[in-house]
């Protein structure tokens, strides 16, 4: 009679796990523990290549400087900095290992932990990533395009390299399994499997520096190799590397994160200091914000900013709040002119006829409106305009009376004024709102046409409410010489009545009767007024002082009226000596925005804080999914910030390499022992658990990178480009390697390092036939205008089919791997 623990299950081993004695455990419970803990360590590996990618970041963001003739730099010549590793071998080599170092470390894991034996695991792991960084990344990117944009591969030459070798490595793969030596790897054939790394990387920068040809820089827009548009230095002759630059050429200076000028910094201010609603602090994060518009990102950048998204870390983009993003695009903007592009008038051939605002205010009490209509251009003739008014908020004559009429410019005539009567009901309603639009004869078309303010928008303002009062600001900024502080309450929402607020001033860093005169007491708005100053004296002590700061509040409002939002405020007092000093501090609160941005410069310190608060502190903007996701990762955060950051002992990132590639490698182990052993407890085939649940866990963090590298970037070789590039280095180090080192290991035995074709020949033949469908399909759609001659994105109908196509594509490659793993399909 046999024992309840004589169990198919209890044979379900791996090279660590199980831990204890699990005989007596129910299956479904090993089945579920097994699963969590497989998906839980798919996060901890992630984490943990999120800490190796920013090791490899730092260690491919190594520059050098060197100096060029610039007649406007002091002495006549200034330093720039190259980088030193070229963009094409960095993809190729570090930045590769670091997006595939599980795929590759289990593959060689399983090899070691198996006696030096050949597993399915490991190499069926490698082509099962690769078919869904290869069909289902490019599926993704292709339709994540907003329609009618288009992104296309710029380094056309470099992916056709990698593209070519990818395919070979997996025909190479086939070859080796089922032709020369079937079901044996001789020593030989490893070496030249591995060697093809090197290989592969020499081409491609072969082909990215141009050497099998004639470079093709313009000399107009190159300078000692610098790309003046993107702010990119090609080394021509001295083998050094394509490098981001952000210095000031020909006076165009701009902001990156590794460039925070001070002067540069000065002149952004300026724009912004024609607005005066913004204080230091939002300054500082505009600033970040055009800082990050400069920056040129790699994969290794989009794949940590997506494995941080995922797991509540923190974040790598500046976060910007809409209303901060909505006035940074106004004041890039606001330089243009308001006629902009092509003169309307053609030179003062023809006339221009429009309203000399966009929209204007009236007070409901005041009876009428007043609109001014202009011309410009050709002002010697007579020219007749009609107009009319258009309801909104506001009807016809219960709101105002309506007209549609004409006004005639005479020859000379530039102005013309119109005037509406407006309707004082005497009863309280909200702000309302009506248009008076603009219109032309058709037999007049050929001397006149309107400008682009030929609709006025009028907002009638009600009177009959006594209105709320708030402050207009937040938070001033004053110098400590201005005599008083203007602060300025403004009335919303009504004027109707004479009404009284109090104001209270109450110390901070300022002191009442020291600082400034402050205390209490009382302004008062008159019937009709909307808009009053506060003056608040502030004392000049002629003494170096840090900035000090009081606050005043709002209360007590009489005659009905109420208080809005902004009912205090704070005045902040800088020494006029120091108000230079505003813009040291604008730079240094940038310099920190920066800092917490940017890949690398944490301290042991900052590791520990981010593992162990949500969203790395920054709680406000933390979501329902950083929290959850901080909870289930929290362990693992804590326990790999321990790995030295990569500023550690002024190393260049390179013990953070060795270190989390450490960590990998444990991480990656008891993901084969999970995987393994998850299989084993469901009664499914170790190649099925690889090119399914094992391949997808270590690709997904890939996968969210390429999306955002797409919509974000001009180009798509930040999202598909390297995807080619990546699966080749997962065959030539991921099988090579460990081939390598079992075929030595059988060869000092005197014997033969035996992989059986089997299952994993068929899967590399199908993978090889998708791989080729895949290539002409972006091919087809690179060449064709239907699909807007473009890899990714395009038309809207095109898009969807390509995206579909792709995606099955690894649908057909598991299913028909897995009917053949299962004996379903017999060849």
């Amino acid at each position: 009679m046999s024992n309840a623990t004589d169990s198919p299950y209890d044979l379900c081993t791996g090279l660590i796990l199980p831990l204890t004695d699990e005989s007596g455990w129910s299956i479904h419970f090993r089945r579920f523990i097994y699963l969590l803990g497989l998906l839980w360590s798919f996060m901890g590996v992630a984490i943990v290549a999120d800490i190796f990618m920013c090791a490899i970041e730092v260690i491919t963001s190594k520059t050098s400087k060197i100096k060029r003739s610039n007649p406007d730099a002091p002495g006549g010549v200034e330093e720039i900095e190259i980088r030193v590793w070229n963009d094409t071998v960095a993809n190729l080599t570090l930045l590769a290992l670091g997006s595939s170092a599980p795929e590759i470390l289990l593959s060689v894991i399983e090899i070691i932990g198996n006696s030096f034996e050949s597993g399915p695991l490991g190499p069926s792991t490698i082509v099962g990533s690769a078919a869904f960084n290869l069909f289902v990344i490019t599926a993704v990117c292709v339709v994540a395009i907003p329609d009618g944009e288009t992104r296309r591969i710029d380094m056309i030459k470099v992916f056709a390299t990698t593209t070519t070798f990818s395919l070979f490595a997996y025909v190479w793969l086939f070859l080796v399994l089922s032709v020369i030596t079937p079901n044996v790897v001789d020593i030989w054939e490893a070496v030249f499997t591995f060697v093809c790394f090197p290989v592969l990387v020499i081409i491609a920068y072969m082909f990215d520096k141009e050497l099998c040809g004639v470079k093709k820089h313009a000399p107009a827009d190159m300078e000692l190799g610098l790309d003046k548009a993107n702010g990119t230095i090609y080394d021509d002759d001295d083998g050094g590397a394509i490098a981001r630059v952000f210095k000031q050429y020909d006076n165009l200076g701009f902001l990156s994160a590794s460039n925070v000028d001070k002067k540069v910094v000065k002149e952004f201010m300026q724009e912004v200091g024609k607005h005066p609603d913004l204080d230091e602090h939002t300054i500082a994060k505009l600033i970040t914000y055009e800082c990050q518009q400069h920056e040129k990102h790699d994969r290794g950048w989009y794949r940590v900013n997506a494995s941080r998204q995922m797991f509540g870390r923190q974040k790598i983009e500046a976060n910007v709040e809409p209303h901060i993003l909505d006035l940074y695009h106004k004041i890039k903007n606001k330089e243009l002119p308001v006629h902009t592009g092509e003169d309307a008038s053609e030179g003062g051939k023809i006339a221009v006829v429009e309203f000399s605002a966009a929209s204007c205010a009236v007070m409901e009490n005041e009876g009428k409106v007043r609109i001014d209509i202009e011309r410009y251009g050709l002002t010697s003739t007579q020219v007749i305009v009609k107009y009319e008014t258009v309801d909104g908020t506001a009807e016809a004559t219960s709101d105002y009376i309506a007209q549609k009429s004409a006004v005639v410019f005479e020859p000379g005539e530039t102005h013309k004024f119109i005037e509406i009567e407006i309707v004082d009901d005497n009863e309280w309603e909200p702000d309302e709102t009506f248009f008076v639009k603009l219109a032309l004869d058709s037999n007049q078309a050929s001397k006149v046409k309107l400008g682009r303010k030929n609709i006025m928008q009028v907002i009638i303002i009600n009177d009959d409410e006594p209105g709320i009062l708030e402050f207009g600001k937040t938070s001033f900024l004053v110098k400590e010489s201005i005599g008083n502080a203007i602060l300025p309450i403004v009335r919303n929402d009504g004027c109707d009545g004479r009404i009284e607020v109090t104001w209270t001033t109450k110390d901070m860093e300022a002191v009442h009767e020291k600082d400034y005169i402050g205390g209490t007491g009382t302004l008062v708005f008159e019937h009709g007024e909307r808009e009053k100053n506060l003056e608040i004296p502030i004392i000049d002590d002629q003494e170096y002082e840090k900035d000090e700061s009081f606050q005043v509040d709002l209360s007590d409002p009489t005659g009905g009226a109420k208080l809005g939002r902004v009912k205090k405020t704070v005045v902040t007092i800088i020494n006029d000596d120091d108000y230079s000093g505003l813009l040291d501090r604008v730079v240094k609160i940038t310099h920190v925005n920066v800092d917490k941005i940017n890949i690398g410069n944490s301290s042991y310190a900052d590791q520990f804080r981010d593992a162990m608060n949500v969203n790395g502190g920054d709680v406000e903007n933390a979501t329902t999914i950083d929290y959850v996701m901080h909870f289930f990762t929290f362990g693992f955060k804590v326990i790999f910030a321990c790995i030295p950051p990569p500023s550690f002992l002024n190393s260049g990132g390179w013990i953070t390499f060795v270190g989390a590639l450490c960590f990998i490698a444990i991480v990656t182990a008891l993901i084969s022992d999970l995987a393994s052993i998850f299989g084993c407890l469901i009664s499914l085939h170790p190649s099925i658990v690889a090119i399914t649940f094992v391949a997808l866990g270590t690709s997904l963090p890939d996968l969210f990178a390429s999306k955002t590298a797409a919509t974000n970037e001009r180009t798509a070789d930040n999202s598909i480009g390297n995807v080619t590039g990546s699966n080749s280095v997962n065959v030539f180090l991921g099988l090579g390697m460990p081939w390598l080192i079992a075929a030595i290991y059988w060869r000092v035995r005197d014997d033969e390092f035996v992989v059986p074709a089997g299952s994993l020949a068929f899967s590399v033949a199908v993978y090889t036939i998708c791989a080729l469908v895949c290539v002409a399909v972006l091919m087809t759609r690179r060449y064709l205008a239907v699909f807007g001659k473009s890899e990714l994105g395009g038309p809207k109908l095109p898009k969807i089919i390509s995206g579909c196509v792709l995606a099955s594509l690894w649908f057909v490659y598991v299913l028909l791997s897995s009917l053949q793993v299962t004996g379903t399909i017999e060849l």
